[in-house]
């Protein structure tokens, strides 16, 4: 049976309703982030900003200078969510399927909306209207049979288009396209197949899926088959987050692996503070840096037993840590815990009993009522600290999508 599929995409989010918020910013460049003089990336940019050269994540001092008139505001995450929200609830006219997979975009599977609302075209055309006359915001959305190829036509159709690519036309719409536009491919892996002669999707298209194999390895098979326009995944409207997270921006460059550690450390407590309270187990813990040249370092371990407890998460991140340069000035931290299932998903923790992990799971859970009351600050366990300071830095939420 053949899928329509909307990927909707809010153009800009956080720079757009800071504009609808004060129309005199109007087609301004405008820069949501942290402000010049200060530490930190760019959160997102007007599409006036981007002509410039700015872009998200871009380090905010080099934003400043692309762009030394721009118009820079802070972050108002409260405003952004809540916005976020009213979108959703939107989206939510047309179908029950309505998978968010941030702030600003969703799939939606309007298949079986169809008969009631027109064809899934009607719908995004729809959707597009709702958005504008309601909140005043601009999106685009990308219609297809898959959800790949859905949101490669919402990106082509920025800012505030649609563009709907048929189940006919999909391999020839994607042949042209360079490999960075299959999910996962980022500069190096672009660069991998650069090197393996696959410089477009139509490259992978000419191979067949037994070459692209045996020349990428197992993960040729989902490249081939994204390339061909095949995506059997579902929109998925109970959407989880894929990983619980924190991370800091130093105020000064850090070479002092103690700073650091107490940041692991204090992030560790988070994260599992919010695994046990939502009843999930990680068997995943990823460290994170940026150094001072603005190079973004991850490494990660791969737990045989399931993990919820700040000990066995600061364990993890600190082994990791004791694995990288200590001489290299750090700017941003972090700690998240990834590969997410619920406890009762076949990961009894009871498993644990007996050893130091369950004594130490039955303090924390026992700790998380007194957390929950007094604030995160208000108790930490004493046996995380294992002669480290607990000076706490100053840190922003991580959850990532």
């Amino acid at each position: 049976m053949k899928r329509s599929i909307l990927h909707v995409d809010m153009d800009a989010f956080y720079a757009s309703i800071e504009e609808r918020e004060n129309p005199a910013l109007k087609g301004r460049p405008i820069v949501v982030g942290a402000l010049p003089g200060g530490r930190g990336v760019v959160s997102t940019a007007s599409y006036a900003a981007r002509a410039f050269g700015v872009h998200s994540a871009m380090p905010i001092s080099r934003a400043a200078r692309l762009l030394p008139h721009g118009v820079y505001l802070p972050v108002r995450m409260s405003l952004y969510a809540a916005v976020s929200r009213q979108v959703m609830e939107i989206l939510a006219r047309y179908t029950p399927l309505v998978e968010p997979l941030s702030l600003d975009e969703a799939f939606l599977d309007v298949t079986a909306s169809e008969r009631l609302f027109g064809d899934a075209v009607a719908i995004a055309r729809k959707v597009r209207e709702d958005v504008r006359r309601e909140l005043s915001l601009p999106a685009s959305v990308g219609v297809a049979p898959t959800k790949f190829v859905a949101k490669i036509a919402s990106d082509m159709a920025k800012p505030d288009g649609m563009l709907e690519v048929r189940a006919e036309d999909v391999v020839s719409f994607l042949a042209p396209l360079p490999v960075r536009k299959i999910f996962g491919i980022g500069p190096e892996s672009e660069a991998a197949l650069k090197r393996r002669g696959f410089s477009t999707i139509a490259d992978l298209q000419a191979k067949t899926e037994s070459e692209v194999v045996r020349i990428l390895g197992s993960f040729g098979a989902t490249l081939h088959a994204l390339a061909g326009g095949r995506d059997e995944r579902a929109v998925d409207p109970v959407h989880e987050a894929k990983s619980h997270g924190r991370e800091t921006t130093f105020a000064r460059d850090v070479t002092d692996r103690r700073v650091l550690l107490d940041a692991l450390l204090a992030f560790s407590a988070d994260v599992a503070f919010e695994l046990r309270r939502r009843r999930l187990v990680a068997r995943r813990v990823e460290l994170k840096l940026r150094y001072d040249d603005f190079t973004t370092l991850t490494r990660h371990r791969s737990l045989e037993r399931p993990v919820q407890t700040a000990r066995r998460i600061f364990r993890e991140a600190r082994a990791l840590l004791d694995r990288v340069d200590p001489k290299r000035p750090v700017r941003l931290v972090g700690v998240s815990a990834s590969a997410l299932r619920h406890e009762e998903d076949g990961v009894q923790l009871s498993l644990f009993s007996g050893d130091a992990d369950a004594k130490a799971l039955r303090v924390e859970r026992a700790l998380d009522a007194i957390r929950g009351r007094y604030g995160k600050e208000g108790v930490r366990p004493a046996s995380l600290v294992e002669g480290e300071r607990t000076k706490r830095p100053s840190a922003r939420d991580g959850d990532s999508r």
